[in-house]
């Protein structure tokens, strides 16, 4: 339908899109539908039955003339003769057939009065059938090829010479030797030379019961085509006259028994609006109808007379069902900012530390949600993370979710273990828990100077973490029973090492298991990819991408499930506690090399560096200044900033290279096979090898807009 409603249509644009128009398109369509469908079956019938004559009258004609041919010539003497010579020839020469000088190796098959009578016989065959050849032929499993052994044809297009040869499809081949000689023997194929072919055979055998040739008859199928196409013109103005009768007087009857009553009960409805409109509301637009066609129109003037009455009366409780539901809506609007208030929500939430970068969030599928996050400093150096679903949804899973929060927070101030505290939850909700609620909870605690993450899982999804250098993966923790479900369970912890740019992301299972319309589920792995696409990213554009990918994977499926995560990259330690920090930006041009290693040399002497440590750092510093300046800014020049770190435990020197060039991960590049000489290696990754190869950590990330690639050096 247009735009525009049906009374600012005029005549015709009404009667186009009326009922009856539509009425007529389907019953067109359908029509049309139908007679195509009829039209290919009548022509698969046709076709069939066409191809099985001439397939039959081909294979009777061998059949019948078999034992008249070995009657009057000795087949399986000319057939050995053949094949013999045939096979005593190479490739080379096999490759010579339809020529003078490959004819002449045949001659003695060929002048033989025995080969012009058989000629003579197959040709007196082929002339009496409807067939368009009749010939002798051996089919040569060793060369997939049919040998021929004589053809009466005598066009030099289609004919051929005893020993000339055709390829053939293995299927055809194998069809014909393995014919086990029960129903008829025939093949189908569509060739360049001939079109669409049926050839049809018996096999000749010898005294010994070998076969020793086949008697073939091809028959060309142009004759079905062109049946068809008479058959199809024939069939296509016959469907063209019932059609458009047909859905003329189906029509007509449409017109009669359901567009007029329905208009009248349109008209009806209009002239209802316009006097409720003008404050009229004792009126029976729809009793006065009288419509009485005997079915579901009639019924509905009926109901609709019966709604004109009755309106009136659902008024008043329309009214205060709204105003009702506006309070609950209010209310529930105001849990929402409340739950939302709970939760960690303004970010960077720990402005003042380097170390981590930190970022979660929540889409409540209903006004209020169950699942909840939380992150925490217990002390300065370690951080606890919650991530947590309640069972149920809305009010009451969002009051048990601040119960279960407020719980795990004060434990874990106490200082206990992600165990110990986990325990003690569930103690304390289990000791007065009648309405059987429960908790999946992953709890962890890092320690932000060493990276080492504690954690406990109470029956929660995977957590995943990707190490600097690598991918997004799942880890595959021990899953203990889930908080509130029985009381005096006890819990394990695990111990995860996070490098210094490693990621961690938790959450809820309303992301693998948002479904789309379809209901197919977005899975782990679509939730993986998605991580892995913006893994170089900071944590907020993390979870920007895999929110993005539940979003567009559900279309507009309604989200079934709350949607929570977290993410968390670990940074290190700060660099000032660690020892000292130095930093030197300049152009990031190749002349500039020298000032940087002249910079970093000087910080180096400093600490006593050791000569050999030297010389590799300094190899190292030309080679990731110089693929700065020839690759990150493209034809233009920014700026390179090299930052010295001394650490002390244990002695290293940290160099960090950090431009704003496009983004690239020089780690990412597969390592070179050295072992290979070096014309048959791959051009680049040598420098960055060599990289890897000396220094004793290298990691890289890409963080507000900036390439960082960092290696640290044991002295």
């Amino acid at each position: 339908m247009p735009e525009k409603t049906v009374a600012e249509m005029n005549r015709l644009e009404r009667a186009h899109y009326s009922l009856a128009a539509q009425v007529f398109h389907s019953v067109l369509n359908l029509s049309i539908v139908l007679g195509v469908a009829a039209l290919l079956i009548g022509l698969a019938l046709y076709a069939y039955t066409q191809v099985r004559q001439y397939a039959s009258e081909a294979f009777g004609l061998a059949r019948t003339s078999a034992l008249v041919v070995q009657q009057v010539a000795d087949t399986d003497a000319m057939a050995d003769e053949v094949m013999a010579i045939y096979h005593g020839m190479t490739d080379d020469e096999r490759a010579m057939t339809g020529t003078d000088e490959y004819a002449e190796r045949f001659a003695s098959v060929r002048d033989t009065e025995q080969y012009a009578y058989l000629r003579a016989v197959l040709k007196a065959f082929r002339d009496e059938s409807d067939v368009n050849d009749f010939y002798f032929g051996v089919y040569d499993a060793e060369t997939c090829a049919l040998v021929y052994i004589c053809d009466p044809d005598d066009s030099e297009e289609t004919g051929f010479e005893a020993g000339e040869w055709e390829p053939l499809e293995k299927r055809e081949l194998e069809k014909f030797l393995s014919w086990d000689g029960t129903g008829k023997l025939y093949d189908i194929s569509k060739t360049e030379k001939y079109g669409w072919l049926c050839t049809a055979g018996v096999p000749l055998r010898n005294e010994a019961g070998e076969i020793c040739g086949f008697l073939l008859s091809d028959v060309t199928l142009a004759d079905v085509a062109a049946g068809m196409r008479a058959f199809t013109l024939f069939y296509t103005l016959v469907m063209l006259v019932l059609i458009n009768l047909l859905c003329y007087l189906l029509t007509q009857r449409m017109k009669r028994k359901v567009v007029a009553p329905i208009n009248a009960i349109a008209d009806a409805a209009e002239n209802y609006v316009a006097d409720r409109r003008a404050g009229k509301t004792a009126t029976d637009h729809f009793a006065m109808l009288n419509i009485r066609t005997g079915d579901e129109v009639e019924n509905l003037s009926l109901v609709m007379a019966d709604m004109e009455r009755e309106l009136a009366d659902y008024e008043d409780d329309l009214t205060r069902i709204t105003a009702e539901k506006e309070r609950i809506g209010t209310e529930l609007s105001l849990a929402s900012r409340i739950q939302a208030d709970m939760l960690p929500n303004i970010f960077p939430a720990f402005p003042e530390r380097r170390d981590i970068d930190i970022y979660a969030s929540m889409n409540p599928a209903k006004e209020v949600g169950g699942d909840f996050y939380d992150f925490f400093l217990i002390d300065n150096d370690h951080l606890a993370m919650v991530m947590a679903d309640v069972s149920g949804k809305g009010v009451p899973a969002a009051l048990f979710m601040m119960i279960s929060k407020i719980l795990i927070q004060n434990f874990a101030m106490l200082g206990r273990t992600p165990a110990g505290i986990l325990e003690a939850v569930n103690d304390r909700i289990c000791s007065n828990n009648r309405e059987e609620m429960f908790v999946t909870v992953w709890l962890g605690v890092l320690d932000l100077k060493t990276g080492v993450l504690k954690a406990a899982n109470a029956g929660h999804e995977y957590p995943a973490v990707r190490q600097p250098g690598g991918d997004f993966e799942l880890f595959r923790d021990k899953h203990g029973f889930v908080i509130g479900g029985m009381a005096d369970v006890r819990y394990r912890d695990y111990e995860l090492v996070l490098e210094p740019g490693a990621r961690l992301f938790v959450y809820t299972d309303g992301v693998p298991e948002a479904t789309d319309t379809a209901g197919a589920l977005f899975g782990t792995e679509r939730m993986l990819s998605a991580l892995r696409e913006a893994q170089e990213g900071d944590s907020e554009t993390i979870l920007r991408s895999v929110h993005k990918a539940v979003t567009q994977f559900s279309g507009t499926a309604p989200q079934f499930d709350d949607i929570t995560m977290l993410c968390l990259q670990y940074l290190g330690p700060d660099s000032e506690e660690d020892g000292n920090v130095k930093e030197l930006t300049v152009e990031a041009t190749a002349q500039n090399i020298e000032t940087i290693t002249d910079f970093i040399n000087a910080e180096l002497e400093a600490l006593d560096c050791p000569v050999k440590a030297q010389m590799q750092i300094d190899v190292v510093i030309d080679e990731i200044v110089a693929n700065v300046a020839a690759y990150a800014y493209g034809n233009g020049i920014g700026e390179v900033t090299v930052r010295f770190e001394a650490h002390d435990d244990p002695r290293a020197a940290v160099l960090s290279f950090i431009d704003s060039g496009v983004p690239f991960n020089p780690l990412a590049k597969e390592d070179p096979n050295i072992r290979l000489a070096a014309e048959d290696r791959a051009v680049g990754g040598l420098g960055i090898f060599l990289v890897k190869k000396t220094m004793d950590d290298v990691a890289y990330e890409y963080k507000d807009g900036k390439n960082i690639l960092r290696i640290k050096k044991l002295l």
